[in-house]
């Protein structure tokens, strides 16, 4: 008899899609479904972007180079640079979306069998990247009560072994929305010069910061060689289909390795390198309405779900998700449930279930990921619904 392989067992499915056959069996039945299990915004993606692509002239689609195009990566450099970042192009390896910098990151910096730490809850596809290189994620729990700060040194010095060869950061945060400080940055700092450790700073959503500024792991002193930087224009520039990212560091050793990855996967997408690098040409103001946009959602979701009784929602300082604890006691039944059992007018909501961004068994079962990036219309539509259902689950605990 045939078999997978371990690997394949093994591999975790997504808690953001693994309810989509539930979601599309309400919306056969008739019912409108809000979408907040995922970080899809609805904004729409800049015009220039889709011309330049639209616009494109050429007689042959061919490779690019492994590393991405020279001109795109060039104009990374201008875009890193007014971010406080300085690095040349040759220090960035455009990479087929975020997902593949992390996965080439940890395949040239860690061995199978080494550990990565990561604050927990974190983003369910570093599990994934994981088990595809033969890596184990160490834990170290945020907790809500705290709004998901980064936990205390004292945590992380307990779980370092001599197998831990790495800490992974998502800044601000998927799935809390929390933006670690520069002071928070520079206990991590402390922490990989005395350890000897990669830091690896996934930093997607940077442009969307709301209590404080964005302080990048790229600008910390000190420990240039232990720093790699994974980025992406599909949640910048709402083009999250482009699956264009980058790997960015001053590690050449690094830099040396995970180009023979890339080597072996040829080159990147040619069309969304071209999207990308006219996305660096956007005026300097453009994020200035679409934060203010995503800014208006997240008060219009924290305010609506503080009001429910029994329910917690920390206030996000960036991103555009939020983890939220309900009255319930078992997330994964509920949410569930909404989609099989449940309709308030006509709708439903989709959310995913917070245990799948936990790595410690029995966490996140009283909590969801709300992912705010529908409109405000639709966003009061979709808190109506969750009141609702909270009202007649039969699971509910209060």
């Amino acid at each position: 008899m045939l078999t997978i392989s371990q690997r394949g067992y093994e591999m975790p499915a997504s808690p953001i899609r693994k309810l989509v056959p539930y979601a599309e069996q309400a919306k056969k039945k008739g019912l409108t479904v809000f979408h907040l299990n995922i970080g899809q915004p609805d904004i729409e993606t800049p015009k220039p972007v889709l011309d330049a692509v639209r616009h494109s002239d050429f007689k042959v689609l061919e490779y690019s180079h492994s590393a991405g195009n020279e001109s795109y990566r060039k104009k990374l450099v201008q875009y890193y640079a007014g971010k406080g970042i300085d690095v040349n192009h040759q220090q960035i390896i455009v990479t087929t979306g975020g997902s593949e910098a992390i996965l080439f990151g940890f395949m040239a910096c860690l061995d199978p069998g080494d550990e990565v730490i990561i604050p927990e809850p974190f983003y369910a596809n570093y599990n994934g990247f994981a088990v595809e290189a033969g890596v184990k994620v160490v834990p170290i729990t945020a907790s809500i009560e705290t709004g998901f700060a980064l936990p205390p040194i004292a945590d992380f010095e307990q779980k370092i072994t001599p197998r831990t060869k790495a800490i992974i950061i998502c800044n601000p945060n998927n799935p809390t929305g929390y933006l670690y400080s520069r002071e928070e940055l520079d206990t991590l700092k402390e922490i990989v010069k005395k350890h000897n450790l990669y830091l690896f700073s996934d930093e997607a959503y940077r442009e969307f910061c709301y209590t404080g500024t964005h302080f990048s792991a790229m600008q910390l002193e000190g420990i240039e060689d232990h720093v790699l930087l994974m980025d992406t224009i599909s949640k910048r520039y709402s083009a999250c289909g482009g699956r264009i990212g980058a790997l960015v560091t001053k590690n050449q050793a690094v830099l040396d390795a995970v180009m023979k990855f890339a080597q072996a996967r040829l080159s990147p997408p040619s069309f969304a390198q071209i999207a990308g690098e006219a996305a660096i040409d956007l005026p300097e103001n453009y994020f200035d309405t679409i934060k203010e946009e995503y800014l208006k959602r997240r008060d219009a979701v924290v305010s609506r779900l503080n009001a429910m009784p029994g329910v917690t929602c920390p206030n996000p300082g960036g991103a555009f998700y939020a983890v939220v604890e309900l009255p319930i006691s078992d997330s994964d039944h509920f949410c569930q449930w909404l989609l099989e059992s449940f309709e308030h007018n006509g709708a439903t909501v989709m959310m995913a279930p917070a245990t799948g961004f936990y790595q410690t068994p029995g966490l996140g079962k009283k909590e969801v990921r709300i992912a705010y990036v529908l409109n405000e219309d639709a966003i009061h539509k979709a808190m109506d619904c969750l009141e609702a259902a909270l009202k007649v689950y039969p699971g509910r605990t209060l």
